[in-house]
């Protein structure tokens, strides 16, 4: 699952205010940005705005109650942290879901002047989960109106097959909003929303599966959806991540000219059969790359830098598109 185990987010805490690490590789068209600061990140949720880059990702259990994390950038190189999304997890996602520790793999959308915040609340190898959501009228944390304000659950998985973690938003050709979400268990789904609230659609359909591995490990996860000259792209994670060097995520894709599918790969492969076109996996001292979100035309991303003994760290990486499909150098 998008997490981060007790031992890791212990190490990282001792190491926060010292990591200061380079993104590895070349993109095809340009060079990725040199990575400094506090780059310490898992499941960036990464969006450019004309007020500077913001990553959100996933918390850690012992700072800030576990709450999503936060961070900005002028130049999309030089990290800061500011911190955590509240000060303590909201009472009813705490008895929602028993034992849950530190919140995942968020999710930043805007529409309309409003920033939604989806996010996980899970613990590692349970379905027993839920997607929740807050909203906030501005990524500032200096603006006078800087609140997120918690609007509860979105969808949950207790008694179903699915696993309701990692949210990936996107809009359709007429407006309507929809959420990819998924991990292992029966793969990834997706099921329509609506604006304002922003909440699962009045009478909306059950979740309609697009992505599916067909294995006994059903290692997929994190969709993330792009819209571009007509086609929806449909990044995920594959196989595992969170054993540090041993990790073996990589980032794959398929495209669907309609937004709940079918999502074929570059070879005509159906994701639903296990199919995906590699987009980025391990290489040199990147490990295991995935968790990933897209904005305008770069791929953020963490991965497990082996040379800092493993520990989880942005990366971010230009995205070209040649006949199609989307490039990245690893």
């Amino acid at each position: 699952m998008r997490t981060v185990s007790r031992l890791a987010g212990a190490l990282a805490a001792a190491l926060f205010a010292a990591t200061a690490l380079a993104g590895c590789g070349a993109a095809a068209a340009s060079a990725p940005p040199v990575l400094s600061g506090d780059v310490f990140v898992h499941d960036p949720a990464y969006v450019q705005t004309p007020e500077g880059d913001y990553v959100y990702s996933t918390g850690n259990g012992q700072i800030g109650d576990g709450n999503i994390q936060i961070r900005r950038s002028d130049d999309g190189a030089s990290w800061e942290y500011l911190g955590e999304v509240w000060a303590s997890k909201p009472a009813w996602l705490v008895e929602a879901v028993p034992g849950v520790d530190n919140l995942w793999a968020p999710e930043l959308y805007e529409h309309d002047g409003t920033w939604y915040l989806y996010y996980s609340a899970s613990t590692f190898g349970s379905s027993d989960s839920v997607i929740a959501l807050a909203t906030n009228s501005t990524l500032d944390p200096a603006d006078p109106s800087y609140e997120w304000v918690d609007r509860g659950e979105v969808i949950s998985s207790a008694d179903a097959d699915f696993n309701a973690i990692d949210p990936g938003i996107v809009e359709d050709a007429d407006g309507v909003p929809w959420m990819a979400f998924g991990s292992f268990f029966s793969g990834i789904h997706m099921v329509e929303l609506e604006w304002p609230s922003g909440l699962r659609a009045s009478g909306a359909a059950e979740p309609v599966r697009i992505a599916d591995r067909g294995l006994v490990e059903n290692a997929i996860e994190a969709p993330s959806i792009v819209p571009r000259d007509g086609w929806y792209y449909l990044f995920l994670s594959r196989n595992f991540c969170c054993k540090g060097v041993d990790s073996t995520y990589e980032i794959i894709v398929g495209r669907s000219k309609s937004v709940t599918g079918p999502y074929l790969d570059a070879d005509g492969g159906e994701l639903l059969d296990d199919g995906g076109t590699v987009v980025l996996t391990t290489g040199g001292s990147l490990i295991g790359p995935g968790g990933q979100s897209v904005s305008g035309d770069t791929l953020a991303f963490h991965f497990y830098d082996a040379a800092a003994d493993g520990i989880p760290t942005l990366g971010l990486r230009p995205l070209t598109w040649r006949d199609g499909w989307p490039e990245v150098a690893d």
